[in-house]
């Protein structure tokens, strides 16, 4: 069987398998990839998740270094520099100091 090209892969189809609406602009870990909710999708609902670009998200309060690998802290919905049982999303575009609550990330392709 040979290969055929499906699609570049920029935005994903995404099934919202909880009881609660994602909002648009929510971010969306799917296993080992990541994307923003392209639009509002509502549970048991297919919408599309984008998963390219740089985007602003909410962090931590610790600084994060422009280049530094980006983690999604689910517990807390928000972005975090720690690694520990997080899931990796991306990479620092810029850098945020401590008392920035947002960080701009460079999604995981």
């Amino acid at each position: 069987m040979t290969a055929e090209y499906i699609q570049e892969g920029n935005n994903l189809d995404y099934i919202n398998e909880t009881e609660t609406a994602i909002a648009a602009g929510t971010l969306v870990v799917m296993g080992e990839i990541c994307g923003i909710a392209a639009c509002t999708i509502q549970p048991g609902e297919t919408g599309v998740i984008t998963t390219t670009g740089v985007w602003s998200l909410p962090k931590d309060d610790a600084a994060i270094t422009a280049g530094a690998k980006v983690y999604y802290d689910d517990d807390a919905g928000e972005v975090t520099a720690t690694a520990s049982s997080n899931t990796f999303i991306g990479i620092a575009a810029a850098a945020a100091a401590a008392g920035d609550t947002a960080a701009a990330v460079r999604l995981n392709r």
